[in-house]
């Protein structure tokens, strides 16, 4: 009891909550994966891909979410454009303040550096890439939605659609675009610079960089450096992050640890589960026809690489 009460008090309420329902699968992933940590693949935080999101800098011309729905060959609705969904990956919410100030914020997936929602997954169908980005292999889903329970900003969608092939949706940062040395989509055709790709150690002495040289302008703060243990996106801004819908009470530690730290405590439920999620992943595989291929889609031989 001292344990949990100990992971209770550093996180909210809420948090907690989650955590403690998504245990149960984290719990089994031990049994198939090894450990709920071995989502990670001891990529350097610093030198993953990264984004700089200057929300000063955004105009709202919704480039990056065009740009983002031909890339990834999306049809959403004219209801799926105004938030995150499964056709809608990135999206550029609009906050309007007295005095007819505007500010625009793009949303997408965080790309945590320790990542829940990867940690969640009892067979490792949301996984971090060796580059650094949370991908996903869709052969592998149980449509379990562990990952939608435990991401700290509400990011992965369900596709409702496929409902006896269940498909978790999210942006993927682009991967094959940065495998073939281009820019994510949405960076590429930002036309105001308020979009920036490199490494996250680059990005963070940029974002500091600029706060150093205006702290007028800016909030002293670069909103991803720390919260949910570090994450690849990375935002500065002129007004209040709480204003602007982000969440402010997110544990800078990562999210998996505590899931760890309340799983260690229940190993019971390991085995049990180990064997009713294996089952279920074999089932789901013959279902999809799918056979088990680590391989990422753009190594494999019918990507032409």
């Amino acid at each position: 009891m001292n344990a949990v009460s100990s992971t209770a008090k550093s996180l909210s309420r809420r948090q907690f909550l989650k955590l403690s329902a998504v245990t149960a699968g984290a719990a089994a992933l031990a049994g198939v994966q090894a450990s709920a940590m071995a989502a990670s693949t001891g990529v350097k935080p610093g030198s993953t891909p990264a984004m700089l999101i200057d929300i000063s800098r955004c105009v709202g011309c919704s480039n990056c979410q065009r740009s983002c729905i031909a890339a990834n060959n999306l049809h959403p609705t004219s209801e799926q454009l105004q938030g995150l969904s499964a056709q809608t990956f990135t999206v550029v919410q609009r906050y309007d303040f007295e005095g007819g100030n505007t500010r625009f914020v793009k949303r997408q997936c965080m790309h945590c550096l320790d990542a829940a929602c990867a940690s969640a997954c009892p067979v490792s169908a949301l996984y971090k890439t060796e580059a650094g980005p949370i991908a996903y292999r869709p052969d592998r889903c149980l449509g379990c939605r562990y990952c939608m329970v435990s991401c700290p900003f509400n990011i992965p969608r369900f596709e409702w659609n496929k409902g006896l092939t269940p498909e978790i949706r999210k942006c993927m940062f682009c991967i094959e675009r940065q495998e073939a040395g281009q820019l994510p989509a949405c960076a590429e055709n930002c036309p105001t610079g308020a979009l920036k790709v490199g490494t996250r150690e680059e990005l963070l002495r940029e974002a500091h960089a600029r706060i150093a040289a205006h702290p007028r302008f800016y909030v002293d703060h670069v909103y991803g450096e720390h919260e949910a243990g570090g994450t690849s996106m990375l935002y500065i801004s002129d007004v209040p992050f709480a204003l602007l819908g982000f969440r402010t009470d997110v544990t800078t530690r990562p999210i998996p640890a505590y899931t760890w730290d309340v799983m260690s405590k229940l190993p019971w439920v390991v085995g049990g589960l180990a064997a009713v999620l294996t089952g279920a992943s074999i089932y789901t595989r013959k279902r999809n026809g799918a056979h088990h291929d680590d391989t990422p889609p753009w190594e494999r031989p019918e990507a032409g690489g």
